[in-house]
Formats: structure tokens, sequence, C-alpha cells
């Protein structure tokens, strides 16, 4: 079972090329990886006693701009004060006993989920024969 999870995992990150069948596998085992995802961040998450939060941040900069005018149908190179968006992670406290819960609730889902997953790249298999 975990192999064909692992597969599936890969297939979804080529999900935009590849063989019909692979193409299909993966749009048939997408809901698994997203909850294989949060499985393994919630697990990480526990482990360390903390989570992260992303923030976006906006920066300035100067940057070389062409296109300042000097005279008229004249340009000249110069520097622009440019905004850039970073992205910066803060620890913020969990609830372990939440996110326990949060885990066991993903476990469950994805429990139920593998069967049907199963039946969808066995169909895939038939509908679209590799080589």
């Amino acid at each position: 079972m975990r192999r064909w999870v692992a597969i599936a995992a890969g297939l979804v990150a080529l999900s935009g090329c590849g063989t019909p069948q692979e193409r299909c596998i993966a749009s048939a085992t997408r809901e698994i990886a997203t909850l294989d995802r949060l499985i393994a961040e919630s697990r990480a998450d526990i482990a360390r006693g903390y989570s992260y939060e992303e923030h976006i941040v906006t920066r300035w900069q100067w940057v070389r701009c062409d296109g300042l005018f000097d005279a008229p149908g004249t340009t000249v190179p110069g520097r622009c004060w440019e905004p850039y968006n970073l992205a910066q992670r803060k620890p913020v406290a969990i609830d372990p006993e939440a996110e326990s819960r949060k885990l066991d609730a993903l476990l469950q889902r994805r429990a139920a989920l593998a069967p049907a997953a199963e039946n969808r790249i066995s169909e895939c298999r038939v509908a679209h024969p590799a080589g």
C-alpha cells in the first residue's frame, strides 16, 4: 500500500506531463497526496512542539530601470525604488492534544479514501494500459 502512495505522490508532481495512465493515477490520488502532506506536517509539528505560520512582508529595494526621461524622446538608465514580497516563517505555539486529534482525523480520512483510490488506480491501468 505504501508503495503505490509513493508512486502516486511522484505522479502528482508530474501531473502536467506523463502518459495518460500517469495523469489518470495522479488525478485519482490527488486527495490522498494532499492528506499525506498534511499528515507529515502535523506529525512534524507534534514532534517539534510548535508549528510555523507564514507571513508575507513587503520590502523595498533599489533596482536598475531604464525609461527615466532626461529630455523629450531620450531615456537614461537610472535606479527605481521597487517593492518585493518576502515570505517569512514565524514559530507559533500549538495545543498538542488538539494537534493529535487533528492528526487522528486526517489518518481516518486517509484510511477511508484509500480503498476508493486503489480502485480508481486499477481502473486507470485498465483504461490506459502502459506502453
